[in-house]
């Protein structure tokens, strides 16, 4: 907790609690709206009759209100929410954990929003919205090439951005590698052209699948389009990548059984930009390269990971032995917590 909040611990213990539980409840409705109370109670893991009172009190207040379809909030509740969740996060410390876990990982940057995406789905939404409020903070006015990987986490970002990102900027986004084998709407062509409808921008694609043969891929790297986009990623002011569950990605990008085995004796619990970590941070398997490398972040002005949940603690914490130290790790409070506590097992 931040030391300037400490007298409300000390005089009213009850009130943080109360306020807290309450908060949480307007942040969940949020997130789910319109939603039952059971299904309410079950994801905040409470029971139905402790979030009967709160709702009852909080529909008293005027900020939840009830229909056939579920609760929902009212325009005074998003008041609400939205002028409370800066003190909220200072009063539950997420501000002193956003600075203990950079130092804990050796990056200058950390922001974690609350929840936690492996209870709730939406908690990605709200990494998304921190994702594109720091870059409009962050970024310099004039021309932007944005390189991106693909995958779930990065998908609703895209939903997430604005317009607003392109004002005063020249927005190009392009695919950070080629293509894996994954549905097509999270492979990073589709997420490049995602964040380019949603702000504006233009974006190019690169039809190279990542996961062939040398000798295969070599005359594609020829041809004219491909070269282009290479360039573009070679030159990007901007990389937006997220951190995967080795095996989990492994399945998911169907790799043969011999690799999936190879990774599991290897303990590998980490993957990005086609590199697959153990907990401790080595390098147990590489899938071929085509476009961006870890190693290729280095020159990169800024480099954002956006990654959550607790089941992505491991990962994100095996990786960022890696990462660059001007990375911007956006996370949530599940995730930070596992790290900040050595739980990431």
């Amino acid at each position: 907790m931040q030391s300037q909040y400490s007298w409300i611990e000390a005089i009213a213990p009850d009130m943080l609690a109360v306020a807290s539980k309450r908060y949480q409840i307007l942040q969940y409705v949020s997130w789910m709206e319109p939603v039952g109370r059971r299904s309410l109670a079950e994801q905040m893991h409470i029971t139905e009759r402790t979030l009967r009172t709160e709702i009852d009190f909080l529909r008293k207040q005027g900020l939840l209100e009830s229909s056939k379809s579920g609760v929902v909030m009212t325009s005074r509740g998003r008041e609400v929410f939205s002028s409370m969740d800066e003190f909220m996060n200072q009063m539950l410390g997420i501000r002193s954990d956003e600075k203990a876990l950079a130092r804990k990982l050796g990056i200058d940057h950390c922001i974690i929003v609350s929840g936690d995406a492996d209870q709730s789905s939406r908690v990605l939404d709200d990494m998304g919205k921190t994702l594109a409020r720091t870059m409009q903070f962050m970024l310099p006015q004039g021309k932007q090439t944005v390189a991106v990987m693909g995958g779930t986490t990065l998908a609703r970002a895209a939903q997430q951005m604005t317009y607003q990102l392109s004002t005063g900027r020249d927005l190009t986004f392009v695919p950070a590698r080629g293509g894996v084998g994954e549905t097509v709407a999270i492979q990073a062509n589709s997420v490049a052209a995602a964040m380019a409808q949603s702000t504006g921008g233009a974006y190019k694609v690169l039809y190279v699948p990542e996961n062939i043969s040398e000798e295969a891929y070599k005359p594609l790297l020829n041809e004219p389009a491909v070269k282009e986009v290479l360039q573009l990623i070679d030159n990007s002011s901007v990389v937006i990548h997220s951190v995967g569950e080795a095996l989990v990605m492994a399945k998911r990008r169907h790799m043969s059984p011999e690799i999936q085995e190879m990774l599991q004796s290897k303990h590998a619990v980490a993957e990005t930009f086609g590199t697959f970590f153990d907990e401790e941070g080595r390098v147990v398997y590489k899938i071929p390269k085509i476009g961006l490398t870890i190693r290729g972040l280095d020159t990169v002005p800024f480099v954002f990971a956006i990654a959550g949940g607790r089941s992505k603690a491991q990962a994100i914490k095996a990786y960022m032995q890696h990462a660059p130290k001007n990375t911007w790790l956006i996370t949530d409070a599940g995730a930070a917590n596992m790290i900040l506590t050595g739980a990431t097992r």
